[in-house]
């Protein structure tokens, strides 16, 4: 009797750690997968020569690292919607914010090489006639104060319009129209030629950033190499956030907020809290985008632009952070593969992906694996207890 207590009693706490193992390897797969990537992309592009069936080349790396901010701005738009049930489509704002503030500061580093020699203003301002740098400029030519506003720029934004939104209990649709209002709203403001961020051209024309030039191959690497590396330390801290027991209050908010609010939490604390997290990544993501891709305008604060970083993660699957990272990368290739046969075509065939997803892959790609690895593992079970059954009235009909 006591040793069937003791083995029973055992059996909660071997599930219990085989669970969090479960849990552990899937953080461990997709920071070794991501790493051995970035490893595999690096050798390639500098160890192999030009023609050589394993040459990776500077435009590929460029490449790649773009879909590398892509996959940090879907594991941006997750945290909200797959784990508070946010529904936003105004992530583009953040995520430009955060493009617009890297720029400047690329902006500044230009110096005398622009095409109207001058010093002190960009090119666009000595273009329209401008003696002298909005106050808003000040500092825009340091290191720290361009990673202070990548962070605080989406991050204030979030957080007052969190607060207004989330304190008035707004939600469900009626939020998801309002952040898209913002964000068309910036878009709107931003190509305006007096807001000082060169209107419809935005910011382009960079030559360097730290002091390495953006045209050669070994910073194009670098900003690949970094780029891999903030989004698996951007992976770990949601992770982490998830994980927390604050994580799990915005779970919980995301299935039933009345509930929650009903055992005394203030759900709104924890949506400005969570949506602040999620613009400041999203931020971090425009910043990394800029200098690969050589330029920064007002179309990126589309609200097409917010729409398709929801599919990203619908495809990839919601609740999923890597999920997310898998919709992000899979989508953009495919977008960079349809354009270059059909580029009028690709939003009919966003859409359709769309609706393909959601009829046939609820729970996304990342759901799929796991939904077909249950049916085997259904299968085999059935099977063996069908052999069970079939030993045990064999044995009945011997003993008879």
């Amino acid at each position: 009797m006591t040793s069937s207590t003791t083995n029973t009693s055992s059996v909660p706490s071997t599930a219990s750690a085989t669970g969090v193992l479960g849990k552990l390897s899937n953080l461990h797969v997709v920071i070794a997968v991501l790493l051995l990537a970035t490893f595999y992309v690096s050798v390639c592009n500098v160890f192999f020569a030009e023609g050589s069936l394993l040459h990776v080349s500077d435009y590929t790396v460029s490449l790649f690292g773009k879909y590398l901010c892509y996959a940090l701005l879907a594991l941006a738009v997750d945290l909200v919607w797959g784990y508070c049930g946010i529904l936003s489509l105004g992530h583009g704002a953040f995520f430009t914010l955060g493009g617009y503030a890297m720029g400047m500061y690329l902006m500044r580093q230009i110096g005398d090489r622009g095409v109207y020699g001058n010093p002190d203003l960009p090119d666009f301002m000595v273009f329209l006639n401008w003696t002298e740098m909005p106050w808003y400029w000040a500092g825009s030519d340091s290191v720290l104060w361009m990673v202070a506003m990548v962070f605080i720029g989406p991050g204030l934004l979030a957080y007052v319009f969190g607060m207004l939104a989330f304190r008035s209990r707004v939600s469900g649709v009626y939020l998801s129209i309002m952040t898209q209002a913002v964000t068309y709203a910036l878009m709107l403001a931003f190509f305006r030629n007096e807001m000082g961020f060169g209107g419809n051209n935005g910011l382009t024309d960079f030559k360097e950033i730290l002091g390495f030039s953006l045209q050669s191959p070994s910073t194009k690497l670098g900003l690949f190499i970094t780029t891999a590396l903030v989004l698996a330390v951007a992976y770990v801290i949601c992770h982490f956030i998830v994980n927390s027991r604050m994580g799990r209050v915005v779970t919980a908010i995301r299935d039933s907020e009345n509930r929650v609010r009903f055992v005394g939490y203030k759900p709104e604390d924890y949506k400005v809290w969570i949506y602040v997290a999620s613009a400041m990544i999203a931020g971090l993501a425009g910043a990394l985008y800029v200098p690969q891709v050589g330029i920064i305008n007002p179309g990126e604060f589309s609200p097409i632009n917010s729409i398709e970083m929801v599919i990203w993660v619908a495809v990839g699957g919601r609740n999923s952070l890597y999920g997310a990272l898998i919709g992000a990368i899979v989508v953009s290739y495919a977008k960079t593969r349809f354009t270059a046969i059909m580029p009028e075509a690709w939003l009919f065939a966003l859409g359709g992906l769309f609706v393909l997803v959601t009829l046939l892959l609820p729970k996304g790609i990342a759901g799929f694996v796991p939904s077909i690895m249950t049916k085997i593992k259904d299968k085999k079970a059935n099977a063996q207890a069908l052999q069970d059954k079939q030993a045990e009235d064999h044995a009945a009909e011997v003993k008879s």
